[in-house]
């Protein structure tokens, strides 16, 4: 059981790796602290940050299935 744990968080947090390397620069902690600028997500960015919510939420998951097991 332990080895498909692995196997499946070893998958996810490559998959995690490409999907933060798509999203488009720009945006982030910079605008947060000076910036006014206003934008909204739309379509395949809003899908590749969707996207990256979910793999790092089944990431830890996976690494707290991994502790108990």
């Amino acid at each position: 059981m332990n080895i498909i744990i692995t196997t499946i968080q070893i998958i996810v947090s490559i998959l995690l790796v490409v999907v933060i390397i798509l999203q488009p620069k720009g945006g982030g902690l910079g605008s947060a602290f000076g910036g006014s600028y206003v934008r909204t997500r739309r379509g395949a960015e809003k899908f590749l940050f969707q996207v990256t919510i979910v793999l790092s939420i089944l990431f830890v998951g996976l690494s707290i299935a991994n502790i108990l097991v």
